[in-house]
C-alpha cells in the first residue's frame, strides 16, 4: 500500500512540475512582441524567439493574395495599369532570409501566381541553408527604379517594365523572373563599338567571374541549383549577354 501511495504521489509531483514548466514557457512566448511579423515589416531583423512566438519558421513562408496596403504601395511604381497582368495574377510572398551578419531578416516579394509555390519553396530552402541574401524588399521602396535597387543589392521579382534599352516587356513585368543579389551578380553586354553596358553601373568589378567575392552566383551555387531544378533559366548561361542575377521561368 505504501509503495502504491508513493508511486501516485511521485507521478502527481512529476506532472505538477511539468505543468509548471510548460506554463512558464507559454508565458514567456506570450510576452514576446511579434508585431514585426504580424505586420510583416520587410527589412527588419527578428530573433529566433520572435519567429517561434509567431508560430515557427514555416508560418513565415507563404504566398498569398496581395494585401490592400501592399497593392496601394505598388500603384504607379512597380505596378502600372496594363492589359496583360492584374492583381489577381500576382501573389505576395512572405519569406525570411539570412545575411552575412548572421541575423534573420524579414523579406517580401511579388511574383506571378503560377510560380508562387515554387518561389516560396526555394526561398525556404535557401533560408534553411543560411544562404546570404542582403535585401528582399519590393521595388516600390526604390520608386521602382531598377538601377537604384540593384546598386542597393536588393533581390526582387515583379516590376512592370520593359527590357532595358527596348520596348519589349521584361519577364519581370509578368512576375516570372527573379533577381538575386544583383550588385554582385550584374548584367552586362559588350557592344559592337567595344564598350560594355553594365547594370548596375557600380558593378564593374563583379563582371570578372574568375574572382571570389560575397554573394557570387555560379554553377556550384545553391541558388543556381534550386532555381534551375525548379524550371528556371539562369541569365549567367546566356551567350550574347550575361545576367548573373537573373532567373526566369522557362516557357
Amino acid at each position: 500500500m505504501k509503495k502504491s501511495i508513493k508511486l501516485v504521489l511521485s507521478v502527481t509531483l512529476a506532472c505538477g512540475a511539468f505543468t509548471t514548466i510548460y506554463c512558464a514557457s507559454r508565458s514567456n512566448q506570450n510576452s514576446i512582441d511579434t508585431t514585426v511579423l504580424q505586420e510583416w515589416q520587410a527589412g527588419k531583423t527578428v530573433s529566433a524567439d520572435v519567429v517561434e512566438a509567431f508560430g515557427g519558421i514555416d508560418k513565415c513562408f507563404a504566398a498569398e493574395p496581395i494585401p490592400d496596403g501592399v497593392w496601394q504601395r505598388m500603384q504607379g511604381k512597380s505596378y502600372k495599369d496594363n492589359p496583360y497582368i492584374g492583381r489577381s495574377d500576382l501573389r505576395h510572398i512572405r519569406a525570411l532570409h539570412w545575411d552575412y551578419d548572421e541575423q534573420i531578416h524579414v523579406g517580401e516579394m511579388i511574383c506571378n501566381a503560377i510560380i508562387a509555390d515554387r518561389v516560396v519553396s526555394i526561398l525556404h530552402q535557401l533560408f534553411d541553408a543560411r544562404y546570404p541574401i542582403q535585401r528582399m524588399l519590393l521595388p516600390d521602396v526604390y520608386d521602382a527604379d531598377d538601377e537604384t535597387q540593384m546598386r542597393d543589392n536588393n533581390s526582387s521579382c515583379f516590376c512592370y517594365r520593359a527590357v532595358s534599352g527596348s520596348t519589349k516587356l521584361s519577364k519581370h513585368a509578368r512576375g516570372l523572373a527573379i533577381d538575386i543579389n544583383p550588385l554582385y551578380n550584374p548584367y552586362y553586354k559588350d557592344r559592337a563599338d567595344g564598350t560594355r553596358l553594365i547594370q548596375p553601373a557600380t558593378a564593374a568589378q563583379y563582371c570578372d567571374r574568375t574572382k571570389t567575392f560575397p554573394y557570387k552566383i555560379d554553377h556550384d551555387d545553391l541558388c543556381y541549383r534550386l532555381f534551375t531544378q525548379a524550371g528556371f533559366e539562369w541569365g549567367g548561361n546566356w551567350k550574347s549577354t550575361k545576367d548573373f542575377q537573373h532567373f526566369e521561368l522557362i516557357e
